[in-house]
Order: C-alpha cells, then structure tokens, then sequence
C-alpha cells in the first residue's frame, strides 16, 4: 500500500513538477503541547494542470529524478 498525502501546492514553476507542503499535527511526547509542522516534497504533475493554492493528493511512487518520489493523484475540493 503506498503512503497518500493531502497537501496545498505551493510552487508550479518547473515543467511537469510541483512542490506540495503537507501540514502534520504532533503532539510533544513529554509536555503533550500541540504543535504544527510542514514538509514539502516535489510531485510529478504530468499535465501541468495544477496551480498555487490547489488543494492535493499526492502518492508514493518511484524514484522519477533525483527530488520526485511522489505523484499527484487528484485535487481535492476546497
């Protein structure tokens, strides 16, 4: 099963690629205070159809250049 993520696109300037951030809750393990971290991960984005702002799914794939292991999926409504 590959991993899916849920993210917003933030960059869409390279051909065919776009940069996601995903936001993740944690909780830390000693004072259980919340607090918010980012990741981003470049996506094949094979039509170029995806703008800044557009909410996304993106998934494990292989390696296709040296900074994409993920794909997008779909666009999820806002």
């Amino acid at each position: 099963m590959k991993r899916r993520l849920k993210g917003t696109v933030i960059s869409d300037k390279q051909d065919k690629s776009v940069v996601v951030r995903v936001e993740a809750l944690k909780s830390h393990p000693i004072y259980r205070k919340k607090y918010k971290t980012t990741s981003k991960f470049m996506a094949h984005d094979e039509n170029g159809k995806f703008k800044i702002g557009d909410i996304v799914t993106i998934e494990e794939s292989r390696p296709l250049s040296k900074n994409k292991r993920w794909r997008v999926v779909e666009e999820n409504n806002k």
